[in-house]
């Protein structure tokens, strides 16, 4: 075999051991994933019943019912905790707060007579401002929220810190269950509430 095909017989092995390893590594690796596709979960609607909750006037003299959404539960008992919830966050604005700030729902149930059983955090008996007009609105807030909105319950009694007690600021009797009361509540528009004494009125004298 002379020289030059020698060199031919050469090159043409070499061609053919880079084609063979190029063809190896090209198979060996594995296939490029295809890019994720990022999906964004269509955001779950939570059902809401519209409730009336009651604030103070901005003038403190009255209760006033306003509107407004609140989760929808299933159940007397669920529905009234969620109620209470909201009732008890912020009030909207001109209206006043009349449940003392930190105020807690502790437990609720209702009896086969129609009547709720509130349980509260002692926040609402520690940071009390007192006063018996404050102290209406405070207790009447809470009863009309429940029996407003719930017309199996007829009567609400309140219980803190899972006891009875007497009173939340040493004027309104709480030691029974209360009916629901509109002697407090004005409408939106400015109108003053009626004058008669509300239930459950106990003044110190």
């Amino acid at each position: 075999m002379s020289r030059r095909a020698k060199v031919y017989l050469v090159a043409i092995v070499v061609a053919v051991v880079g084609v063979t390893w190029a063809l190896m590594r090209l198979f060996s690796e594995p296939a490029a994933a295809p890019p994720a596709t990022t999906e964004t979960a269509a955001p779950v609607e939570t059902a809401h019943i519209t409730a009336t909750l009651y604030y103070g006037s901005s003038d403190g003299a009255a209760l006033v019912p306003v509107r407004r959404d609140v989760p929808a539960a299933t159940g007397v008992v669920e529905q009234g905790r969620q109620i209470l919830t909201v009732q008890f966050q912020d009030a909207p604005q001109p209206y006043v707060q009349v449940v003392p700030k930190g105020t807690k729902l502790r437990a609720f149930y209702v009896t086969e007579r129609g009547e709720a059983f509130v349980d509260l955090s002692g926040d609402i008996v520690s940071a009390h401002p007192g006063g018996s007009l404050t102290e209406l609105l405070t207790v009447y807030a809470i009863v009309n929220a429940v029996t407003a909105n719930l017309p199996a319950i007829q009567r609400v009694q309140l219980l803190v810190e899972g006891k009875e007690v007497d009173t939340i600021a040493g004027h309104v009797d709480v030691r029974r269950p209360l009916e629901g009361d509109a002697t407090l509540v004005r409408d939106g528009r400015g109108g003053k509430p009626p004058n008669p004494s509300p239930k459950g009125s106990n003044p110190k004298k």
